[in-house]
């Protein structure tokens, strides 16, 4: 049971690793189209405040993946197993493929999926994954909105300033709300695995009676999302920081402060949210009150319908993943 264990846990740093690749974008991808940094030095830049959530936020959100998304009961090492396999290879397509998708959103598809399989739909936890879907569509609208009312209101502030002075100012301002973004990203994405983990040791009896998210739990999980993000999805940044819309570092300073807000916000009320939903909403806003034709609204579209897809494909990955199990280890 240990090996098994120790082995899962691996897989689910595997899976943070590769989180913080597909979403090295929603952290850096502004930063580096505005080009306030390289893109090694903003990946850097990122991954450091990736890691430093660690310290700065609770885990909310790991406690509702660990126990919120699924019945306890209805978990065990082969559930857990098969839900990151889905997740991973989802994730790893998209990103393949260029595709800024929802990593958290293929956890919780793959963890739905392989339950189901086992336990039947009464496995899961109707409040929980109501939580997760409504957030879908919210988490963007709101990065757009506020995007939005960020953009107006630096535009209405600075209305009789010059360009280059503007430029000036939110090329500074936007390594701090570059900064405030990994952070939002660090907690809210880490804590997925954070809480596949924690789960994976209360199911297996490494935790006692209690469930809790163990410290050494939220370190490693931070590390592997840094490093994750060290990497750099490099096809994933194109698409959201330079082929989405054009930004200066005005837009890119309003979108990540938007993102920040509501990465924050969601951390906080134990939301798992999607960051490349936020983020992309937001600029997408920010692109608007330029004009509406400065956003790709057909790029837009091939996102939007990979976020749609994320939580049933990855959540059939994970259904599939645990009948081969089943057949060929559980008999």
């Amino acid at each position: 049971m240990f090996q098994l264990t120790l082995f899962i846990i691996i897989l689910a740093l595997l899976f943070d690793f590769l989180n913080g690749m597909n979403d090295a974008a929603n952290s850096i991808a502004t930063i580096v189209a505005t080009r306030v940094l390289t893109p090694k030095i903003a990946v850097a830049w990122a991954a450091f405040f990736n890691f430093s959530a660690a310290f700065f936020f609770g885990v909310e959100v790991a406690t509702t993946i660990g126990k919120g998304i699924v019945e306890p009961s209805a978990v065990d090492q082969y559930v857990i197993l098969s839900a990151l396999i889905g997740a991973i290879v989802w994730t790893h397509s998209c990103t393949r493929l260029g595709l800024p998708i929802s990593v958290s959103h293929a956890l919780v598809g793959g963890l739905a999926g392989s339950a189901i399989i086992k336990a039947g739909f009464e496995s899961l936890i109707p409040a929980g994954i109501t939580k997760v879907v409504i957030f879908i569509f919210l988490s963007p609208i709101i990065g757009l909105v506020l995007g939005t009312l960020f953009m107006i209101i630096v535009i209405w502030i600075f209305k009789n300033s010059k360009g280059s002075k503007v430029d000036k100012i939110f090329r500074y301002g936007q390594l701090l709300s570059s900064a405030a973004f990994s952070l939002g990203h660090g907690t809210n994405d880490a804590q997925k695995t954070m809480g596949i983990i924690s789960i994976l040791l209360y199911t297996s009896g490494f935790l006692g009676e209690e469930f809790y998210v163990p410290f050494w739990v939220v370190i490693i999980s931070h590390t592997a999302i840094g490093l994750g993000t060290l990497a750099g999805g490099w096809r994933v940044i194109k698409t959201m920081g330079m082929r989405l819309t054009h930004l200066k570092p005005v837009g890119g300073f309003c979108a990540e402060t938007a993102g920040a807000l509501v990465l924050g916000g969601t951390a906080i009320s134990g939301i798992p949210v999607s960051t490349t939903h936020t983020i992309a909403g937001a600029i997408m806003g920010v692109g608007m009150v330029k004009r509406l034709t400065a956003v790709r609204w057909g790029l837009a579209g091939k996102i939007i319908w990979a976020w749609v897809l994320t939580i049933p494909f990855s959540g059939l990955c994970g259904a599939l993943s645990y009948f081969i199990i089943k057949q060929f280890f559980l008999h």
